[in-house]
């Protein structure tokens, strides 16, 4: 396509977009609301994700060494689990660390525990975590076969649920937000319809005086994206300034209390949530305007 047309198509897409006036104002407020819908559930989803993810981070395993064991054989188990695939780190714990942060976790009652300074019977912990946590309960297992283990801690029941209800609500969210989209979709391109229809006998007049399609479908296309970057720009505004206001003045009220609660940091996340919700808009006004104008181009 030559420049000199496509600067044509933009130019008489532009146009519309002012001609039809109270019609254009109807497809920009369709697309404002329902990307106001979609991008406030996209960035719920997106931290809930970042806080699973945290969860998921924090989950370890607790290697309880045999009380017999040697040194040396402390240090060759802790040799062969470093040597897994999927183990990211190990450190070692001795049995009075362990000690000393039973006390401290048992605050005053933890007094009771001192007694056993001389005499400790905890064990010697190497503490585990994987490269990715849903490798744990795998880990877990083969470290139980390794010699001089005398268990295997890692909250077994807890993670198994964590993990699955981490994916559940993952493929929810994206239900939902697919959903959503679907829905924007069809509102905005029946609202887009109606602008097309008020034009319709001056698509059918185009079409008998020898234009191609394509030559009638440009400008539509180009006003359907303009509607819904232009419509993007309220929900974009809205959503982050409230996201600001979250971040600066409640993030660490929620921290204090929950470890996990964090939310994505404003940037870079301001942006790609920005561009994301520009990317929507634009396609959804360019869908809806296609979509709306193939029935008029049967002529």
């Amino acid at each position: 396509m030559k420049f000199r047309t496509l600067k044509r198509h933009f130019r008489e897409g532009i146009k519309n977009i002012f001609r039809n006036g109270w019609m254009t104002v109807a497809s920009i407020g369709a697309v404002t609301t329902t990307l106001i819908l979609v991008g406030v559930f996209l960035a719920l989803m997106l931290n809930l994700n970042k806080m699973a993810d945290n969860i998921e981070d924090d989950v370890e395993i607790n290697v309880l060494i045999d009380l017999t064991a040697k040194e040396d054989q402390i240090k060759q188990l802790g040799d062969n689990i470093e040597k897994m695939d999927e183990v990211d780190k190990v450190e070692f714990s001795s049995k009075d660390e362990q000690l000393e942060g039973l006390v401290k976790s048992m605050g005053k009652e933890g007094d009771s525990w001192q007694l056993f300074e001389q005499d400790n019977p905890l064990n010697h912990v190497f503490i585990v975590k994987t490269k990715d946590p849903l490798d744990t309960i795998d880990v877990a297992n083969d470290i139980a076969d390794f010699d001089n283990v005398q268990e295997v801690n890692y909250g077994k029941d807890v993670v198994n649920r964590l993990f699955q209800f981490n994916q559940y609500a993952r493929n929810i969210g994206l239900v939902l937000i697919a959903g959503l989209v679907f829905t924007a979709i069809f509102l905005i391109s029946n609202t887009i319809k109606l602008t097309i229809m008020a034009r319709s006998k001056e698509i059918g007049i185009m079409k008998l005086v020898g234009a191609t399609n394509g030559f009638i479908r440009w400008p539509f296309f180009v006003e359907g994206m303009l509607l819904g970057i232009f419509g993007s720009i309220i929900p974009i505004a809205a959503i982050l300034g409230g996201y600001y206001y979250l971040e600066n003045n409640l993030s660490e009220r929620f921290n204090l209390k929950f470890s996990f609660v964090e939310l994505l940091p404003f940037n870079p996340f301001a942006w790609q949530l920005s561009l994301i919700i520009l990317v929507i808009g634009g396609l959804i006004g360019i869908w809806g305007s296609v979509m709306s104008v193939r029935k008029f181009l049967k002529v």
